[in-house]
């Protein structure tokens, strides 16, 4: 075994642990149960909502809720996260029953042999097309102390297809009326903020993004819809089978309030 596989083990192992100690800690929750879009004895598909962290963090000390207890609680077994979601970011999220199923899955996720798919609203009017954009990656000044600053941009690629579009008699600054665009977002990457980073450079920021979005664009939402959140979902993921190689796809619908707001806005598809 090469000393790239043994890094890459020793770190899986640190994560479950970390995972496993996660949930041994006492942390009630208030909120509803996840809906769980898939279960079998291996796997078990949640979609998570906007907001909910997927397990603790230090970057938000004052979060008592995460995804991590919660499937755990609701399903009464140990549960190994296998890929992440941004907090802000809602759908299908994926957990492995096993270290053996946990690591199989993990290893599709990193050859970037899953397919999967994201529901997104962005500002203006877009159309059909792809975005092959290298990205650097992006280090936090604590928990990526020790990375290497001089590493070079990662290859990035997604591909975009508009679902539908809209204008609003909504004026937003310097403009009198707004648009928008529904869009169906495919990464064939795994970049950190990949969609959200890649859509603002083509000039058409994900409503709601607080980190490479429009702040006029996401204070109108707020102002006229009271949509406080990151208008991204995961909504579908394709995978084989850890144990069976079987095809496995998981679905995860939009929550009442997200159709809701496409439905005002004129964006159903």
């Amino acid at each position: 075994m090469s000393d790239i596989e043994n890094n890459q083990l020793e770190n899986q192992e640190l994560l479950f642990n970390e995972a496993l100690e996660d949930q041994d800690l006492d942390i009630e929750t208030s909120s509803p149960d996840l809906d769980i879009l898939y279960q079998d004895e291996h796997l078990v598909a949640v979609n998570k909502p906007s907001g909910l962290l997927v397990h603790r963090s230090w970057l938000d000390s004052h979060a008592t809720e995460f995804a991590l207890q919660k499937v755990r609680n609701q399903i009464g077994k140990y549960v190994f996260p296998v890929h992440r979601l941004d907090r802000p970011t809602s759908g299908v999220l994926l957990f492995a029953l096993d270290k053996e199923s946990a690591r199989n899955l993990m290893h599709q996720f990193a050859q970037h042999s899953m397919e999967k798919s994201y529901l997104a609203v962005v500002r203006g009017h877009l159309g059909d097309g792809e975005l092959d954009y290298a990205l650097k990656e992006i280090l936090d000044k604590i928990a990526d102390k020790k990375a290497n600053v001089d590493k070079p941009a990662q290859q990035a690629f997604t591909q975009y297809r508009c679902l539908a579009q809209t204008e609003l008699p909504i004026a937003v600054r310097p403009y009198d009326s707004s648009r928008y665009s529904l869009m169906s977002l495919t990464p064939k990457t795994g970049r950190k903020h990949q969609l959200r980073r890649h859509m603002a450079h083509l000039r058409h920021p994900i409503v709601g993004d607080t980190s490479h979005g429009d702040g006029k664009h996401n204070a109108m939402f707020r102002d006229e819809f009271a949509s406080h959140r990151l208008l991204l979902h995961a909504e579908f993921l394709s995978f084989k089978h850890p144990k069976t190689d079987q095809l496995i796809t998981v679905n995860a619908p939009l929550n009442d309030e997200f159709k809701k707001l496409l439905s005002t806005i004129k964006l159903d598809y």
